[in-house]
């Protein structure tokens, strides 16, 4: 996609993300012969903070007509790719991948990069840890929505509180299964005007969404042929996620307007578009940066044009330089991840799952809880009720897990004393940070409360485990009063 820079100024209207995917059963292979440090469950979503979980914009450029044309959906019940090698798609950073010793793998229908040549999975995670590292996650589906239906068909879909939401704002949330309530798809939705949505959705989750929105779209235009809306899919675009503790210092050094932008006063959960200056000397147009991720991290998540990406990818690579920034792969961000408590679609997430079974109980609005009018309300709304309080309550939850031995994996069954199942591990891994090892799933209810002790069986073994609150390591997001 070719664009000038006045154009790219009205088209500046990208979205945070910290959202990865699974990586398809041929990576997964290769990842446990190559990558030991690994964990092997993957994947989107970012997520924000549950006490503040909107992203405030304070300045916003003139919009252009989007492109149009929806693909032809096809649904998929996995995020697991299974396309042939030759159909996978790049991002913009991909020849900047490769030229930066990038191990490219199937993932999510891109070739997208695992590790790089100059450090370990390990190594990169605990660069990201003490210093700061880019990832590319320009495979993300960004969706715009428009017109005085948006609301009401967000409303529809979701449980986030839309008519409540603020310009320039962002929520996370998740499209949600008409009948059970199950997530379909954790989202971010970001207002850009009364009546004007922007929507960042998961690269592995794609056909189902758009089979999804295709389907509910036409419902409610039917029902309410008086509120139009309108439904397109920005392709192309980059999104690149600058990450650690160094991320301010570095983005600071490329401002192109530094005197009149303090991002000490930019806090987590906030957004601001920004223009950066280029290692040419030009100026980038404005860029959507939103202070979020999807590592426990500072940092930061930047929406780009694609004709501007690898120029941009570049020039905060070059203020960084080797000796404070580095590029960081799918390997160390599944292990951030995991370390922060953050939820992988596919996994750690499905159409089975509720929000309140995974956890994710604060992303239904206040609002919403005494009006509903959303999918699966009555079960998400009576699970929020305990029983003794005449509600559903749940008969399991999301909860950490600190193994011993060796690493818990995917799969791999929770049992008490006695030896009964009590539940399932849905992502684990070695934690670089703790030296133990980490995982999540969902037990039985009336197990659990942290300091729990249960078991793991791995390999035929029990390995003692014990019921943990998550994040495993703790969050260092900038945050008013830091």
């Amino acid at each position: 996609m070719s664009m000038n820079v006045a154009k790219a100024e009205r088209l500046a209207i990208g979205l945070y993300r910290g959202v990865p995917n699974t990586i398809t059963r041929t990576s997964q292979l290769t990842r446990r012969m190559e990558i030991r440090s690994l964990c092997i469950s993957q994947k989107p979503r970012g997520s924000v903070n549950q006490q503040s979980n909107h992203v405030t914009g304070s300045s916003r450029p003139v919009l252009m007509h989007l492109p149009r044309g929806i693909i032809a959906p096809k649904e998929t019940r996995r995020n697991i790719s299974v396309a042939p090698t030759s159909s996978l798609k790049k991002t913009a950073l991909y020849d900047l991948h490769l030229s930066s010793g990038a191990k490219m793998v199937p993932f999510a229908g891109y070739w997208m990069p695992v590790q790089y040549s100059d450090l370990a999975v390990g190594e990169s995670h605990r660069w990201t840890r003490e210093k700061a590292s880019l990832f590319d996650v320009g495979h993300m589906v960004q969706h715009r929505l428009t017109g005085p239906g948006a609301a009401g068909l967000l409303k529809r879909l979701t449980p986030a509180s839309i008519d409540t939401l603020p310009l320039h704002r962002s929520t996370l949330s998740a499209f949600l299964h008409p009948v059970t309530g199950g997530i379909v798809d954790d989202t971010i939705i970001s207002r850009l005007g009364p009546e004007d949505f922007y929507i960042v959705t998961n690269a592995a989750c794609r056909d189902k969404d758009i089979s999804y929105l295709t389907t509910h779209l036409a419902a409610y235009r039917a029902e309410f042929p008086a509120e139009p809306l309108t439904w397109e899919i920005l392709e192309d675009w980059g999104l690149i996620a600058l990450q650690g503790p160094r991320s301010a210092s570095i983005l600071s050094d490329t401002l192109a307007n530094p005197q009149t932008v303090n991002l000490n006063q930019l806090y987590f959960g906030q957004s601001k578009f920004l223009s950066i200056t280029l290692a040419d000397g030009s100026t980038s147009p404005p860029l959507l940066v939103s202070r979020a991720g999807y590592t426990g991290e500072d940092g930061f998540e930047i929406s780009i044009p694609q004709a501007f990406t690898t120029s941009v990818a570049g020039a905060l690579l070059k203020a960084g330089g080797a000796e404070n920034l580095r590029w960081a792969g799918l390997g160390a961000r599944d292990s951030l991840r995991l370390e922060a408590g953050m939820c992988l679609y596919g996994h750690d997430l499905d159409d089975s799952t509720t929000p309140v079974e995974a956890a994710l109980g604060w992303i239904v609005g206040q609002d919403r809880r005494a009006e509903g009018g959303f999918f699966g309300d009555e079960i998400i709304l009576g699970q929020l009720k305990p029983k003794k309080n005449g509600g559903l309550g749940l008969k399991r939850r999301r909860v950490g897990l600190v193994v011993e031995g060796a690493p818990a994996r995917e799969g791999a069954d929770i049992v008490d004393d006695a030896g009964s199942v009590i539940g399932k591990v849905t992502s684990g891994c070695p934690s670089p940070t703790l030296g133990t090892n980490v995982a999540m799933g969902y037990i039985k209810e009336g197990f659990h409360k942290s300091k729990t002790e249960v078991a793991v069986l791995i390999r035929g073994k029990k390995r003692k485990a014990v019921v943990t609150k998550m994040p495993f390591v703790a969050s260092k997001y900038w945050k008013e009063g830091s």
